[in-house]
């Protein structure tokens, strides 16, 4: 099982190009970084993972992602790079393609696009996204991407995104184009994955989850004339979780094929120590 961490990037944080430069080394398979691009000083929409505390600093000064990953790619030569989650209702979908076609370029075929819809109502509508319809908006949105990434003169006419012949390059370095690994747990997130995804990236590190998701995935996917195994399930683990060689067997046993450890230090020094506690612990 590969395993890779995921961390909080700000211009408070540790170096993204040292850490992942330090997790390569360590022989750690990922690295991970989030997305917010802006927060909204006013608003009614609660934090997911503790709904009645106001919601972190940290989510408010986060770096762009790809920027971030864009520096690690630079000290790097064999760790993925890997969005933990890109908000694609958030981005114009011409101007994503390049970024991503361009990052996996220039890494030669390392990126993973861990992608999501957002939980934040008033920053998803200041950034364009219609809130309610946020993952019709998603996939609209991919769809487009796709073929900007796989075709010379691109053209797509979807709801939300609509354009003429456009020439968009470079393409990215991996065939057909990187991974697309929605986030999640929502009602429709299987059926979404197997019809124009390419893995499922759940906030989960039970046993009993990713097992069951991964049977639903390869019913679904039969039942599509689609290889289950073309779909890939990737656990994230939250603050505390996977801190332990016995916590990734399960998962592995599951159906889990990579797992991301999120790393609780947010200065250099400290993120280093703790990777190298990680390493020991999960790699050794």
């Amino acid at each position: 099982m590969d395993i890779g961490v995921f961390f909080f990037t700000s211009a408070e944080s540790a170096d993204p190009a040292v850490v992942a430069k330090k997790a390569e080394d360590l022989g750690f398979a990922s690295i991970w970084v989030p997305e917010h691009p802006v927060l909204p000083v006013h608003t009614t929409t609660g934090y997911p993972a503790a709904p009645d505390r106001p919601i972190p600093r940290t989510v408010g000064i986060i770096s762009d992602p790809f920027v971030a990953l864009a520096r690690a790619s630079a000290t790097t030569s064999t760790i993925k790079l890997g969005t933990g989650i890109c908000l694609v209702p958030e981005r114009n979908p011409l101007l994503l393609a390049k970024e991503i076609a361009t990052l996996d370029h220039y890494s030669n075929g390392r990126f993973l696009f861990g992608i999501g819809a957002g939980w934040q109502k008033e920053e998803c509508e200041v950034m364009g996204g219609d809130f309610p319809r946020r993952w019709t908006q998603t996939r609209d949105s991919v769809l487009a991407m796709k073929e900007l990434w796989t075709t010379d003169e691109s053209e797509y006419h979807g709801k939300y995104y609509d354009f003429p012949a456009v020439k968009c390059f470079p393409k990215p370095a991996q065939q057909p184009h990187p991974p697309v690994l929605l986030g999640g747990s929502a009602k429709n997130v299987f059926k979404r994955t197997v019809e124009w995804g390419d893995g499922w990236l759940p906030v989960s590190t039970s046993p009993k989850t990713i097992k069951e998701g991964r049977q639903t995935l390869n019913e679904l996917a039969a039942e599509a004339g689609r290889d289950p195994a073309s779909i890939s399930v990737l656990a994230f683990g939250q603050p505390g979780q996977l801190r332990k060689r016995d916590d990734l067997q399960g998962l592995e046993e599951a159906g889990a094929e990579h797992a991301i450890v999120w790393l609780n230090a947010f200065g250099q020094a400290e993120v280093i120590a703790e990777l190298e506690e990680l390493a020991a612990e999960l790699l050794g």
